[in-house]
């Protein structure tokens, strides 16, 4: 898998996925990422990306020319025109279900925008999904576009040490993780249910079971 991400940010983004998991896997080279900065692609020596908006109002409109510029210094390096994802509050609200469809990509393209939003004449021209992290609105796209990276890339083979972690995370199957315990066996006069103690494998996977489907029915219902 590898990550384009356009951005005015680029050393948010870099410093922000070079830790932990995501960091270890691209020293592996499991994935890659690119942060590529929008202002080198300006027309002028300044690195000005924005304007005023046509009709009025307030703020700034990141222009188009320079962010098609990056995509181009991007795309045209690629095999097969890639998937662009738009970070964006009136996007499709991201989900599991995306992260595992995202991950079978060879590229992804994040796009970021900032100030007022981006010329509407480029995201027609190169997007193909508008996505969301949820119903509110950021500063920019740098963080949604963090986030996506981090659940999509723990659905490619190689970036999680063990695959199961994966396949038991909450959503995976629709509905919540089951609660997770370690040693010791009494903290603060809380004891470790007695079942996980049992070494009774078929037992535990049914208590699981049934927690998961407790803990959804309490937390999140509209997940029934």
């Amino acid at each position: 898998m590898r990550y384009h991400i356009l951005t005015l940010f680029p050393e948010m983004v870099s410093q922000g996925l070079h830790e932990s998991i995501i960091g270890r896997a691209v020293d592996r080279g499991v994935i890659s990422l690119e942060a590529v900065n929008i202002r080198d692609y300006a027309d002028n020596e300044y690195g000005k990306v924005d304007d005023y908006p046509y009709g009025g109002g307030a703020g700034m409109v990141m222009q188009a020319e320079p962010i098609y510029r990056a995509y181009r210094a991007v795309s045209d390096r690629l095999e097969k025109p890639p998937r662009v994802l738009h970070m964006t509050p009136q996007g499709k609200v991201f989900t599991q279900q995306m992260a595992q469809e995202f991950a079978k990509e060879e590229d992804l393209i994040f796009l970021c925008g900032h100030y007022e939003g981006i010329d509407e004449r480029v995201l027609e021209e190169i997007v193909t999904d508008n996505v969301s992290i949820g119903d509110y609105v950021l500063t920019g796209g740098e963080l949604p576009a963090m986030v996506m990276v981090d659940a999509i890339s723990r659905m490619v083979p190689g970036v999680l040490s063990n695959r199961e972690s994966a396949m038991f995370d909450s959503f995976q199957d629709g509905l919540l993780e089951y609660p997770q315990y370690s040693r010791p066996r009494q903290w603060r006069g809380r004891e470790v249910p007695e079942i996980l103690l049992s070494g009774h494998h078929a037992n535990v996977e049914k208590w699981r079971r049934e927690q998961s489907l407790l803990r959804t029915k309490e937390r999140r219902p509209d997940l029934l």
